[in-house]
């Protein structure tokens, strides 16, 4: 009869068994093993390197593109624009600060072009919100000054009813006065959230140019994106008008698909470069003129560049 002692020599047997089987088999794989996992991670470090090369070479030629474009921008745009007074819009949203860079470029080469910047208007987000259609157009409407509020459009739209007012008042031709009434409009939209301002605006401008990032997303961007536009008509029809985005997508996709208003509004699609911020002024020189078109390298666009001649004499 087979006893316990014999069961736990054969059990040890057995697991000393598999332990020498185990110390064998790893030190006769232990040598191709390490060997492939050393060319893996070997392999790995090259393309990270070649990956941080390449992501180096890149930074370098956009830095000598940008370089590129700031010299010669005086070249390219000198006489221009001379004393056109342009208004610059911003649209507040999640990627503000590349649209404050793409701003403060664009107001450097207006300088660059002979124009002057009559103000700022940021655009935010309680604008264009559903939810705070009523009150803007409480605003609009209470803040009106007599002369313009006739000729406000239909009230249907809040946004389309505001963006006439605020382009009533900051519109005009060259060298005629003020509109009566600005800088109540303005600070009633200023101070209900729905608008940024930054400068005098002592005189109203001849031009704007809107500087639209990424477009709106969640459950109201179709409207908010709609509003947007709205916005830019508008402006249009009191104005010339440049869209310039820091990418196709947004504000400038939306002009271009739509037909009619690709014939009046032009766009550049690359604003946050500064080969981009130069064709923004190029385009606003070219619209003045009576032209337009779509500039950058996104869908749509049909140069980087517009080719454009010098705007005098208010033409």
């Amino acid at each position: 009869m087979i006893n316990f002692r014999y069961h736990v020599v054969s059990l040890a047997a057995v697991f000393l068994a598999l332990a020498i089987g185990l110390v064998v088999g790893t030190a006769a794989a232990n040598g191709p093993l390490t060997e492939n996992l050393n060319e893996q991670v070997n392999t790995l470090t090259d393309d990270k390197q070649q990956l941080r090369d390449d992501l180096e070479q890149s930074r370098a030629e956009l830095k000598k593109n940008a370089d590129f474009a700031s010299e010669a921008a005086p070249a390219l745009l000198a006489g221009k624009l001379p004393n056109k007074n342009v208004l610059l819009v911003k649209l507040d949203g999640s990627d503000g600060s590349d649209v404050n860079t793409a701003t403060d470029g664009i107001a450097a080469m207006l300088g660059t072009a002979g124009a002057k910047v009559a103000g700022t208007v940021t655009i935010k987000d309680k604008f264009t919100n559903p939810a705070t259609s009523a009150l803007l157009l409480d605003t609009a409407e209470s803040s009106a000054p007599a002369g313009v509020s006739g000729a406000l459009p239909n009230q249907s739209n809040p946004v389309d009813t505001a963006s006439a007012l605020l382009a009533a008042v900051l519109f005009g031709k060259a060298g005629t006065p003020q509109v009566e009434g600005t800088r109540t409009v303005l600070s009633a939209f200023e101070s209900g959230g729905f608008i940024g301002l930054d400068g005098d605006f002592k005189a109203p401008a001849e031009a704007a140019i809107i500087i639209a990032g990424a477009p709106a997303s969640g459950k109201d961007a179709k409207d908010r994106n709609a509003a947007v536009l709205a916005l830019a008509t508008r402006f249009d029809i009191s104005a010339r008008v440049v869209v310039a985005g820091l990418s196709a997508n947004g504000l400038v996709s939306t002009v271009i698909g739509d037909a009619t208003v690709a014939k009046s509004i032009s766009t550049v699609d690359n604003a946050v470069t500064a080969y981009g911020q130069v064709a923004a002024v190029m385009a606003l020189a070219e619209r003045i003129g009576g032209k337009n078109g779509h500039y950058g390298s996104g869908t749509g666009a049909t140069s980087l560049l517009p080719k454009t001649a010098s705007v005098t004499n208010g033409s």
